[in-house]
């Protein structure tokens, strides 16, 4: 097996004689299984070697149990720890998150602070073949694209993975040959996670009832398709690069050269456009693509809305993208007013008007704005405090796409207090023990905000509270 991960480490050009790589040690198999691995290695390539663990706030005692295993295997190997203690609960509550998200963010956080101040050259993780069947067959049933398919890449920037050549049993031959114990996360039996579903029951299922090397194959086809996508990242490049144009206000698609890219490639290369116009890949979505794609067919002067406030614009070129312009009247803006007092018998009861919510004031942490939606924005749904991301609730409660960026919000943060013509979180109710009530009025047009056209409701006016 030592060989197999050598061979594996110098086709992909992992590591040399000149780098230190920090290792991310958990205390579970797969990272202590890397840091042997690297140990033995460090023998024969000489390059460095620091560890990084990190307690998520989640398991109490059991998370101690595994810090301290982590310490104790490092100081016995002489190698460097540094041990971060976080709150991946808190985290995720205040960014809107998932703790599986928040804790992954997290992670990725803490081993990069690391890798610049110990002048770290990569990040080694203990991701494995079982990991890549598992990223695969989740990204299909999500819905992905050929970047998906290749699941998990052996080597990613700094980032790099010396162990996607085994399976987990090699792995855990590995330990029980050299004697070499480990701690094991309960949590991975549970099947509150996506990816434990798919460890515990989708994966065993297809070895037992389909196929025994159905990990490997999945695994394989995985490492085929991620060669294959580094070529067409390759000519998506070269593509984007022969069809845009740029000045300090917009992107400009040109018609006639976009017309030139492959069928095959084309929405890759409108996807890298609008990406590179907002800045940024997250929640830039396929109907994203085909909505800007579509444009290119309309008349001049029409426009689309895309996220990050961008708009897409058809122009004599072809599409130019840009920052959203403010277009709208003074009078045309709609009107919300807020008054803070205090909570009274004659005040006891909730506000009953569509358009008027009262909110604990006690609770609210930061100055509340109204706006419309940002990336990171969450809302409280029930009274046992659990959160959904706003872009999900939007998704099931069957807003149009279209509305969503001219939904107004009042917002704490990222916590939403109040989308306005819809829902109130529960997370600012008043109670008994409310002492003073920040109440927020909404005036959009007629009818004291109620027609359609200065809300972008729908013409919705019943909240789901």
């Amino acid at each position: 097996m030592y060989r197999k991960v050598r061979e594996y480490i110098k086709t992909w050009q992992m590591l040399g004689r000149e780098d230190k790589v920090i290792a991310g040690i958990s205390g579970g198999a797969d990272s202590i299984c890397l840091l042997f691995m690297l140990l033995e290695l460090k023998e024969e390539m000489e390059f460095r070697i620091a560890a990084v663990h990190i307690h998520h706030g989640l398991r109490n005692e059991t998370a101690d149990r595994d810090e301290a295993y982590v310490r104790s295997v490092c100081g016995k190997e002489n190698v460097e720890l540094f041990v971060y203690h976080e709150d991946v609960k808190q985290y995720a509550k205040e960014r809107g998150l998932t703790k599986e998200e928040a804790g992954r963010e997290v992670r990725r956080r803490c081993f990069l602070e690391v890798l610049r101040e110990q002048g770290g050259t990569h990040i080694a993780t203990a991701h494995h073949k079982n990991d890549n069947a598992e990223t695969v067959l989740w990204n299909l049933c999500r819905g992905t694209g050929l970047k998906g398919m290749g699941g998990i890449s052996p080597k990613n920037g700094v980032w790099i993975r010396p162990l996607l050549c085994l399976e987990r049993k090699e792995i855990e031959s590995y330990l029980e040959k050299g004697g070499i114990s480990y701690c094991t996360d309960e949590t991975n039996l549970e099947d509150a996670y996506t990816r434990n579903r798919i460890r515990n029951h989708v994966l065993p299922f297809l070895e037992k009832n389909i196929n025994e090397r159905s990990v490997i194959h999945i695994a394989e086809c995985a490492a085929k398709l991620n060669k294959l996508w580094g070529y067409v990242e390759a000519e998506t490049a070269r593509y984007i690069k022969g069809c845009r144009k740029k000045d300090n206000e917009k992107t400009v698609v040109i018609k006639e050269e976009y017309e030139k890219v492959p069928g095959a490639l084309k929405a890759e290369v409108m996807y890298g456009i609008i990406c590179e116009a907002a800045g940024r890949q997250k929640d830039i979505e396929e109907t994203h693509v085909k909505s800007v794609q579509e444009l290119m067919k309309r008349q001049v002067g029409r426009r689309i809305d895309l996220p990050y406030g961008r708009e897409a614009v058809r122009c004599y070129e072809g599409i130019y993208i840009r920052k959203k312009e403010k277009m709208e009247k003074e009078e045309e803006k709609p009107l919300f007013h807020m008054r803070i007092f205090e909570k009274s018998v004659e005040s006891a009861t909730f506000s009953q008007k569509n358009y008027t919510k009262w909110f604990d004031y006690a609770i609210i942490s930061n100055a509340v704005k109204i706006r419309h939606r940002e990336p990171g924005d969450y809302i409280v749904i029930d009274k046992e405090g659990r959160t959904q991301k706003l872009k999900q609730y939007f998704i099931n409660a069957k807003i149009p796409q279209e509305l969503r960026d001219s939904i107004w919000l009042a917002a704490d943060g990222n916590e939403i207090m109040w989308i306005v013509g819809y829902r109130q979180s529960q997370a600012y109710q008043i109670t008994d023990h409310t002492k003073q009530i920040l109440e927020i009025s909404f005036y959009g047009g007629e009818d004291d905000g109620r027609d359609d056209k200065s809300t972008g409701f729908g013409g919705r006016c019943c909240e789901e509270d």
